[in-house]
């Protein structure tokens, strides 16, 4: 038989979820939990996935924001290497044979001036070429979050330089680590 302490902690969590839900019912539209992540904006640079020392990061994941190695793990959202024709890109997933579940989508609006991603419109399937200056939004593959839901992560990027002789990409990033949320501005998001 379960002891008096079993009970009282039951009792007590039993209570929580309502005062919680409320609380967030009255101030989060949405329904989603408060956001936990501030959004930063950091500088990473990607190698190429072909023609560079494998230890060298060449994808990025949006879920942990962080730069990988793709002989160590397929738990990426998008990949750097020259296309068929040489020119520097990004590969989504799809482009790799790993699923269509990632995104890219280049937008004529400046990095600072994105505050909110799109649900839609991203390039699946094909490489998107890049050049300096220009600014991609990313949606993730679906993400398992805390709170049980599977969403996508978001982030905006720009192509700060490519280096062609070593291979590699430099570019600042913004990716907003919390679950189900847009925002895509500095400090916690709203969205």
């Amino acid at each position: 038989m379960p002891s008096r302490h079993v009970f009282a902690a039951l009792t007590a969590l039993a209570a929580v979820p309502a005062v919680t839900v409320l609380a967030v019912g009255c101030s989060n539209t949405t329904g989603l939990p408060a956001p936990f992540s501030t959004n930063v904006v950091d500088t990473v640079s990607l190698w190429a996935l072909r023609g560079t020392d494998i230890s060298l990061p060449s994808a990025f994941s949006l879920s942990g924001n962080t730069t990988v190695r793709t002989d160590q793990t397929t738990a990426f959202d998008f990949a750097f290497d020259f296309d068929s024709i040489g020119e520097p890109a990004l590969f989504p997933l799809g482009t790799l044979n790993l699923g269509q579940l990632s995104g890219l989508m280049q937008t004529t609006t400046a990095f600072d001036a994105i505050t909110l991603a799109p649900t839609a419109t991203y390039v699946l399937d094909k490489p998107l070429a890049l050049d300096t200056g220009m600014v991609v939004i990313v949606r993730s593959r679906p993400t398992v979050c805390s709170f049980g839901a599977t969403v996508s992560l978001y982030a905006k990027l720009r192509v700060l330089g490519v280096d062609s002789t070593a291979k590699r990409l430099d570019m600042e990033i913004l990716v907003d680590q919390n679950c189900g949320y847009r925002g895509l501005q500095a400090g916690l998001p709203t969205q």
